[in-house]
């Protein structure tokens, strides 16, 4: 459905709203451990979130991240959206010419209904959703 750099977000953020301590930061690594994510590709991961402010990071030997956004107010679609943004399809579906909006082909809202159909669960979810989700 989305990359894997998007993927290691999610988890990293699903991770710190379940397992989070209280006003404390986590080690990258035990959050890059706990999301499967390579240590050296989570600072990557983890420095974007916090750049973007739904991580807060901390240096030190307290140091490390925790969440900077309330989980509740926080959608999968908005972490998905920093590692790959939402680009509308310029191609035409019926051909290979730019497809114009104003003057749409036979299957342009279609299409367009059917792009949105795909992204709205993405929308409508959030890390508190996630987060409070039995696991196995």
């Amino acid at each position: 459905m989305f990359g894997r750099t998007a993927d290691y977000a999610l988890r990293a953020l699903l991770y710190l709203a379940r397992n989070g301590r209280e006003g404390g930061y986590e080690r990258a690594r035990v959050i890059a451990r706990a999301a499967g994510m390579p240590a050296n590709y989570a600072g990557k991961v983890l420095n974007t979130l916090a750049r973007e402010g739904l991580l807060e990071s901390a240096r030190g030997p307290t140091g490390g991240f925790r969440l900077g956004v309330a989980p509740e107010k926080l959608t999968a679609a908005a972490v998905v959206d920093l590692f790959e943004a939402p680009a509308p399809n310029p191609r035409c579906i019926l051909g290979t010419t730019l497809c114009n909006p104003r003057r749409p082909c036979a299957a342009h809202i279609r299409w367009a209904a059917v792009l949105e159909a795909q992204r709205a669960p993405l929308t409508a979810t959030t890390i508190a959703d996630l987060a409070s989700a039995p696991t196995n």
